[in-house]
């Protein structure tokens, strides 16, 4: 089976964005998803995004990591498919899209795209885990994914394989898991992040909800404002804005730069399904 493709990036986050409104891909064989998503023998991404038929908005976003497995959300991968859906025409520059997460409206704008994102829940700020001998103290909130944010001092300076693995595997996150963010606060509302990102097991280009977290620990523990800058590893900014009243934030949304990178075809029925995603 013959089908085609967009590769996409949002602020360095990359995806393979697919129109299945026609509901023929696959992507329940999860282990065909991930070989998609493998980098040597496959187009390679962070995630695959199929933009699908819905009834209760422009269209569905449905979000696999590149292990093949199903998530509720991403924020850059929401943002890439915004704009995808408007270049095919599933969608004008004002959206909704459904989700795992529920509906999520998104802005095409001169700035790249706009996303609202769900409401923050369940905040548990100041945790401390031991992890190889020493003491990690974090605060976990979840933004549609889980996440657990970790200040550092020198952001170039952390084993973010070594440490993030361990944490996302830690005890006090199972059975799901959670992603990892380490991250540095910089005045005035700016900072710099990286994250181990659970589905990849590694770090990742970027992470939109978890800058979304970092931003939220950052206001409501650090005195941040909004709206508050994020840097990602792969060197964009992610700009976080909402409302903030007594350092609490509500309405919160993710902007930054999409970019369609090229477009293609592959048989599935030829992709590698050898060693690499076993």
């Amino acid at each position: 089976m013959k089908i085609k493709f967009t590769k996409m990036h949002g602020a360095g986050n990359d995806f393979v964005l697919i129109d299945d409104r026609e509901g023929k891909v696959p992507w329940e064989d999860h282990f065909l998803m991930a070989a998609l998503a493998a980098r040597r023998t496959g187009v390679g991404c962070e995630g695959v995004i199929l933009v699908q038929q819905s009834d209760k908005a422009d269209f569905r976003m449905r979000f696999l990591n590149p292990d093949g497995t199903e998530v509720e959300m991403c924020g850059n991968g929401s943002r890439c498919a915004a704009a995808f859906a408007h270049a095919i025409g599933a969608s004008g520059t004002a959206l909704t899209m459904e989700t795992m997460c529920g509906l999520v409206d998104a802005q095409l704008t001169k700035n790249g795209v706009c996303v609202w994102m769900p409401e923050p829940s369940k905040k548990n700020y100041g945790i401390e885990l031991k992890v190889g001998g020493e003491t990690i103290r974090g605060d976990f909130l979840n933004t549609c994914v889980p996440h657990f944010v970790v200040q550092v001092p020198n952001i170039s300076a952390v084993n973010v394989q070594e440490l993030g693995h361990a944490l996302r595997l830690h005890p006090a996150f199972a059975p799901d898991g959670t992603n990892v963010d380490f991250v540095t606060f910089r005045a005035p509302n700016r900072m710099t992040m990286r994250t181990y990102e659970r589905g990849v097991e590694a770090e990742s280009g970027a992470c939109g909800t978890g800058a979304v977290a970092c931003v939220v620990v950052a206001v409501e523990t650090a005195r941040f404002t909004l709206p508050t800058k994020v840097k990602t590893p792969s060197g964009y900014d992610l700009v976080i804005d909402g409302d903030w009243r007594h350092h609490k934030c509500t309405g919160l949304t993710l902007t930054g730069p999409v970019k369609f990178v090229f477009s293609g075809e592959i048989d599935l029925d030829d992709i590698d399904l050898g060693d690499e995603i076993d």
